[in-house]
């Protein structure tokens, strides 16, 4: 796991499945990502105890899979979290050697009107993990180039920020965006307030166009209106929108890029070749590196990815995971308590 560009940093996320049929995606799909070398690989947290039993789960997999020196960050999420449960997963992770963190607000499940647990903001807990832990770990914050959906306004919204990098953030990483200037416009608010910590575009892949539209609309992602029409007019062609959203996105990366961006970190929602289509388009899969498939993991029959698999209530951040895992395939019914909610902003 090695992709750093000198400075910039080319990192993958991935989520733990919650589903037999989510379990086997990622063991068939993670040696291809794998097979990318990225700097580090983050693993997406809901609240509650469940949701971090699951995180930890895929975290120790992840480890198992590709050495215990490689670059793994877990989600640490505030919603639900008290200083003990906090204090025991942190022990846990430093255990394992862990010592890359994206420490998030996160959103109350489903059906749970207001926030619970003792850290109000995603401030609150960097600073709390700060205190108790010093600088064992590197810590992520979030990051919203086009501002969090329940921000008031924008200045707001950066005050928040900054209050993140003033308890101890390192870097941070963004929610995806379509549009290159709401992530160059939010650099430059940054760095007028004196911040000068690497803030890593967050990227999605476009592979679907309901699917991106849901998720935009609850996060508070703009997509472009020529870029809507464009994805609904190929609605019924998934192929050929597929492909055309790799050209647009590819685009944006090389924008990026072309802009100063720090790095890229990529939303691969447990599939590979999305993110490896962009991975080669952009230079970033150099010749010393293995083929697709070809990993450091050893040979025989792959070891099981035991994330929990326990029943829990979705939380915003898991419903954009679960039409993700429920989607059925070609002449595949899907469960019949399949739920469709709407996708989550991130945190």
């Amino acid at each position: 796991m090695s992709s750093a560009a000198g400075s910039r940093v080319f990192s993958v996320e991935v989520f733990p499945p919650k589903t037999e049929q989510g379990i086997g995606r990622l063991e068939r799909e993670f040696a291809q990502l794998a097979s990318l070398s990225p700097a580090y690989v983050s693993v997406t947290c809901a609240a509650g105890p469940e949701a971090s039993e699951r995180t930890y789960r895929t975290v120790v997999w992840l480890r198992e899979r590709l050495g215990a020196d490689a670059d793994v960050a877990p989600h640490i999420v505030a919603v639900g979290a008290t200083r003990p449960s906090l204090r025991a997963i942190l022990s846990r992770y430093r255990a394992l050697g862990i010592r890359h963190l994206v420490v998030v607000r996160g959103d109350a499940p489903t059906g749970v009107a207001t926030m619970t647990g003792e850290f109000p903001h995603a401030g609150d807990l960097i600073a709390f993990i700060r205190a108790e832990t010093g600088a064992a770990f590197h810590i992520e914050a979030a990051a919203h180039p086009e501002f969090h959906p329940e921000a008031t306004t924008a200045e707001a919204d950066l005050t928040h920020f900054v209050h993140k990098v003033a308890a101890g953030a390192d870097s941070a990483l963004t929610q995806c965006f379509y549009n290159a200037d709401a992530y160059f416009s939010f650099v430059d608010s940054c760095v007028r307030r004196g911040l000068a910590l690497p803030i890593v575009p967050g990227i999605m892949p476009i592979t679907g166009y309901e699917r991106l539209v849901r998720f935009c609309a609850a996060a508070g992602v703009e997509i472009p209106r020529w870029l809507r029409l464009r994805l609904d007019g190929l609605a019924g062609q998934p192929e050929t929108l597929v492909a055309f959203g790799a050209d647009v996105i590819g685009r944006l990366c090389e924008r990026l890029l072309a802009g100063g961006a720090p790095g890229l970190h990529f939303y691969s929602m447990n599939r590979a070749e999305p993110t490896a289509t962009l991975w080669k388009r952009l230079g970033l899969v150099r010749p010393s590196q293995r083929p697709p498939g070809e990993t450091t993991v050893s040979a025989g029959e792959p070891e099981r990815c035991p994330a929990h698999r326990m029943a829990a209530q979705p939380s915003v951040e898991e419903s954009l995971v679960e039409l993700v895992e429920e989607r059925p395939r070609a002449g595949q019914l899907a469960p019949s308590n399949a739920r469709r909610p709407s996708p989550p902003p991130r945190c």
